[in-house]
């Protein structure tokens, strides 16, 4: 099924046909792991079926690379080998030195961390901005803007931004800026952003697509062939391609993707309903509580409301207590997985961003909600919570 065939099937018939279809020659059901560096050529420069150097292109990697895109209704994907290497790849192909980006307030550790440290450093400015507000992302706008990244719902804020509104307001600001989506935290089965005026889409797979724990990953999507064609450029120049065994394994986590999905939203609103009503909990930050600042614009833009809980406690104490209390929730970094996991962002992923204007207060504790049996899970909260 090609991925123009996909955006007329639903999602879950998508995530298992887009991408592949069983070949000619054997008729495998699965996307056969195709472990060669190199491709026979009937000539010189004659290539069979446009593989020459795995670097360059690879069948297993091309294949997930397709799911991905119909998935986010996209014309074009890439793959790479982390998150963070297409985070690495997408801001060189969309800025050159003296360029200027602005990004969120409560972004990802990581992403601010490889901007400020090494993208400034070859002379790339930055605005950080609370991008829920689409007045203040318009009004960082300058000459030579040249990319909006968004995180919604951010790491580990969890804030919601309106995709529509920014991008509506970039527009009326006259700028040619990309806009970008980090869409990590919703998977493309709870979020679209292309369809919401987004220019590109970039995941860490190694969370919900992946969804198992077991591989890491990213890819970026869009429809603008100019930047995809960069992106291609990039993958095998650079190199920062992803093993075709990860590729296999990213790709058959995706054929599950939204029934996992379901299920850990089920036991993420359960979870964070439970805690908001525990007198240990300060503040609960789930986009799916009517008390979030940013529910309407979730439930507008989001399929459900994810899986992602951030819990401010009454004290860095009392936090500290709660992460190395729990028993079946696993205290570890990353998220995504089919396990609950849980970490204190100021001492374990957000390390970076101390001391900056992205700093995490040290009372937080991010979780990510698994799809375990919700009657189990609840009960270790609760001894966790008796804990403290």
């Amino acid at each position: 099924m090609s991925a123009h065939d996909a955006a007329h099937h639903g999602f879950s018939t998508a995530s298992i046909h887009a991408g592949y279809e069983p070949d000619s020659l054997y008729g495998s059901i699965n996307t056969p792991i195709y472990a060669s560096t190199t491709f026979a050529q009937n000539g010189l420069n004659e290539l069979r079926g446009g593989y020459e150097y795995t670097r360059c292109g690879n069948p297993t990697i091309t294949a997930l690379e397709k799911t991905v895109a119909a998935l986010e209704k996209a014309e074009f994907g890439r793959a790479f080998s982390s998150g963070m290497a297409a985070t690495d790849v997408l801001l060189r192909v969309l800025l050159r030195p003296g360029a200027h980006l602005i990004f969120g307030h409560d972004a990802y550790g990581g992403t601010f961390r490889l901007i400020d440290q090494v993208f400034s450093a070859w002379g790339v400015d930055y605005t950080v901005v609370d991008t829920t507000d689409a007045s203040q992302v318009a009004a960082a706008v300058k000459d030579n803007t040249a990319l909006v990244w968004l995180e919604t719902p951010s790491n580990p804020g969890l804030s919601v931004t309106d995709i529509a509104a920014v991008a509506a307001a970039l527009k009326d600001a006259g700028t040619d800026a990309k806009l970008v989506v980090d869409n990590t935290f919703a998977s493309p089965y709870l979020q679209n952003p292309l369809s919401l005026g987004a220019d590109v889409v970039l995941h860490s797979t190694t969370k919900y697509l992946g969804g198992h724990s077991d591989v890491v990953g990213g890819v970026v999507v869009t429809n603008d062939a100019k930047i995809d064609e960069d992106l291609l450029f990039y993958q095998g120049g650079a190199g920062s391609i992803p093993s075709v065994f990860d590729a296999y394994l990213t790709a058959r986590g995706i054929k599950t993707l939204a029934v996992r999905m379901e299920r850990h939203c089920d036991n993420a609103e359960a979870i964070a309903a439970h805690l908001q009503a525990s007198d240990k909990v300060a503040t609960v930050y789930y986009p799916g509580l009517d008390t979030h600042p940013g529910h309407e614009v979730a439930a507008r833009q989001m399929r459900r409301f994810g899986a992602m809980i951030s819990v401010r406690f009454h004290s860095e104490e009392a936090a500290r207590a709660f992460c190395l209390n729990t028993k079946l929730v696993c205290l570890a970094e990353s998220l995504g997985g089919v396990e609950s996991l849980l970490e204190h962002p100021a001492t374990m992923t957000h390390q970076s961003v101390t001391g900056s204007t992205l700093e995490v207060p040290r009372d937080l504790v991010r979780i990510s909600v698994g799809i375990e049996d919700i009657e189990d899970l609840l009960a270790d909260v609760d001894q966790a919570l008796a804990a403290i």
